[in-house]
């Protein structure tokens, strides 16, 4: 089992970035795929990026392609989800989440784990 706990989240003005992190417990977090969602109030959560088990393979929604990257550090069991020119409609819960299906997944219905979430707001 892995236990997931997002941090850096906060207020940014657009045009702005933030770097998210995410710590997991145990010691296979390098057998895990890793994935970031969001869910902004009102709407569905949904799919921002995906790292494979070992950093080589990296997919991003087209909403942020381009402006944000996604890396994992398996010695520190952490990924991060940096996010660069940031936009009002960022505005989210960011969550990561954990997979061991080994092909690219981008449905949250893949992810086995998830984390409690780190707000993100983007002010105009």
């Amino acid at each position: 089992q892995v236990q997931l706990v997002e941090s850096g989240g906060g207020l940014v003005q657009a045009g702005g970035s933030l770097r998210l992190s995410c710590a997991a417990s145990g010691r296979t977090f390098s057998s895990y795929a890793m994935g970031w969602f969001r869910q902004a109030p009102g709407k569905e959560r949904e799919f921002v990026a995906y790292i494979s088990r070992s950093g080589g393979s990296t997919k991003f929604a087209d909403s942020v392609k381009g402006r944000f990257g996604i890396s994992r550090d398996n010695a520190k069991n952490t990924v991060y989800l940096q996010m660069n020119s940031l936009r009002p409609e960022d505005t989210a819960v960011y969550y990561c989440a954990a997979s061991n299906i080994l092909v690219v997944v981008t449905t949250a219905g893949q992810y086995a784990y998830w984390g409690q979430g780190t707000q993100v707001t983007v002010s105009s």
